[in-house]
């Protein structure tokens, strides 16, 4: 986003909230006006259509997040370490910032540009962990391990969202179960699970 106007920036973060709350066909050039507090004429001289605000707003959601996730954790860090770590960012996320956890549980798994979340960094942490040795899972498994993680992950923000439990303890139990599931021992998968959580770095 900083390479963003001030007015196109209010218009994503507009997007984002109205997206969440009403869905795509929803959304219209007033809406997104009145939301972003700019002129009808502004969003026109920035939209190509509604459609591709979404792709945009999407696709810029997820390169985000997975730098902020990168930046925010060393690059010696143990894979189960870094597994339960992301996890947990989400749903603190989604708990810090409603709209963007919302938009994300909405569109999880529909959205291409969303999907890549759970096939990027995830997916090099199980091979990572596979071939260390510290998973036990077979390469066949992969695919359906990937589903449990963003099942697991989106289905513990809506409970925070909600009320029924909160971020740190929806994150801790999903993430101690997915690394059970994988091979990791319970003790451990426990500890990994509820260890301090680092801040999550801005993206640069």
């Amino acid at each position: 986003m900083d390479s963003m106007t001030a007015a196109q920036r209010r218009i994503h973060e507009a997007a984002l909230k109205l997206f969440a709350e009403r869905g795509i066909g929803e959304v219209n050039v007033s809406a997104l006006a009145e939301a972003a507090g700019v002129a009808r004429g502004t969003i026109y001289n920035n939209l190509d259509s509604i459609e591709s605000l979404f792709e945009k707003v999407a696709k810029e959601l997820s390169e985000e997040m997975i730098v902020r996730v990168a930046l925010s954790l060393p690059d010696d860090v143990e894979p189960a370490q870094r597994l339960a770590t992301g996890i947990r960012f989400y749903i603190r996320r989604a708990h810090d910032e409603p709209s963007w956890g919302r938009f994300l549980v909405r569109y999880g798994f529909s959205s291409e540009a969303l999907r890549s979340m759970w096939s990027g960094q995830p997916l090099a942490d199980l091979e990572d962990g596979m071939q260390r040795g510290a998973y036990q899972i077979e390469p066949e498994q992969i695919t359906s391990v990937l589903a449990l993680i963003a099942g697991g992950v989106l289905t513990a923000m809506i409970l925070v969202q909600e009320g029924r439990k909160t971020w740190r303890d929806a994150g801790s139990d999903v993430a101690e179960m997915l690394l059970r599931a994988v091979g990791i021992a319970a003790s451990e998968a426990q500890r990994l699970a509820r260890d301090e959580l680092p801040g999550l770095v801005e993206a640069p």
